[in-house]
């Protein structure tokens, strides 16, 4: 007997090819999204994780060195501390 064989073969394939479209359109559907999602945040002006730890490196640079100037006009204000050697008081170093 062929028939029952032949019908449930026939059933097999159908769903076969089902599936393979059915992955093929979540495949599609996935890159469509991700595409949207991608102009979605680019029209944001979102920045990237590097840019981002780039400028937190350089806001603690800045605080450290904020710290050690506070420390230094409280050193002069205090009257402790003397210019250094070469140069005369009120004046810059280049």
């Amino acid at each position: 007997m062929q028939g029952p064989n032949r019908f449930f073969d026939d059933m097999s394939k159908l769903m076969s090819n089902a599936m393979g479209v059915a992955q093929g359109a979540r495949t599609e559907a996935e890159t469509a999204m991700k595409g949207w999602v991608d102009r979605w945040l680019a029209d944001r002006d979102f920045v990237t994780r590097e840019e981002f730890d780039a400028v937190r490196a350089m806001a603690q640079k800045a605080r450290e060195e904020n710290a050690a100037l506070s420390a230094r006009i409280a050193a002069l204000e205090a009257g402790g501390a003397k210019p250094p050697a070469g140069r005369k008081a009120g004046t810059k170093a280049s």
